[in-house]
């Protein structure tokens, strides 16, 4: 096996530039799905997560540009529904853990949305919760296909309600706040995750013009609009990698 060996003693010295941020990355990556205008994210991340990601919405019809270190513009202007309920997408999806960030914008834009069950431990299944229930709370339907081991998920029509979530969870507090955001009429999320990655993705939806208010609170107000539109937006340097270096 590989071997590490560190020498002590030695005073560090020099310059990095911090990757960005996987969490967010994987969030505003598919907020891109709720527009069908251009949408630029910089300072993306070199990472095996990220890259599956953008390959996916490769494959989903999303026409994907790299225009150059670290930047990647997305333009979901026609999808191809019909790979959605593909068994390569699910089987990709299962693997990809972050693929439960496309549930939210979706539901929102196509009224439709299929989610593999993902495979770790029941901490993993727990968080699920949290998205199925903001989703719910929004008049979404789930059925559960044994079969393929998948959930499909309905909505003709997302109305805005009050809710309160079970847990603060981040990637469930994303996925309610990009299906809220084309919905009818406010939602109010209490308990809401207000972990930089969420105002992060909060600002960039904002800036496509939704209308989201309470931004690093608790309590996040979504007034639902009808469209979203072009925008770029920079994620933020990686947190633990920064802080990882501090302590050094």
């Amino acid at each position: 096996m590989a071997t590490f060996i560190i020498e002590g003693g030695h005073t560090l010295n020099g310059e990095i530039t911090p990757q960005g941020a996987k969490n967010e990355a994987l969030e505003v990556i598919c907020a891109t799905l709720l527009t069908s205008e251009p949408v630029t994210i910089k300072n993306l991340p070199n990472i095996l997560d990220v890259n599956n990601l953008i390959s996916l919405m490769e494959q989903m019809g999303v026409n994907v540009r790299c225009r150059g270190s670290h930047t990647w513009t997305f333009e979901a202007r026609n999808l191809n529904m019909d790979y959605l309920q593909s068994d390569e997408f699910i089987n990709r999806c299962a693997s990809l853990r972050g693929s439960v960030l496309l549930l939210g914008p979706l539901l929102a834009r196509y009224h439709k949305a299929c989610v593999a069950k993902p495979g770790g431990d029941k901490i993993v299944r727990r968080r699920l919760d949290t998205h199925f229930q903001g989703i719910s709370e929004l008049g979404a339907q789930f059925t559960y296909n044994q079969q393929r081991g998948i959930y499909d998920i309905y909505a003709d029509h997302l109305q805005g309600k009050y809710m309160l979530l079970d847990e603060a969870s981040v990637t469930g507090t994303a996925n309610i706040i990009m299906a809220a955001a084309l919905a009818e009429g406010a939602t109010q999320i209490y308990n809401a995750a207000c972990e930089p990655y969420i105002q992060q993705l909060c600002k960039m939806l904002n800036c496509m013009v939704a209308k989201i208010s309470g931004i690093a609170s608790n309590l996040l107000t979504i007034e639902g609009v009808k469209e979203l539109h072009v925008t770029e937006h920079t994620v933020l340097p990686d947190m633990i990698e920064v802080g990882s270096f501090i302590g050094m």
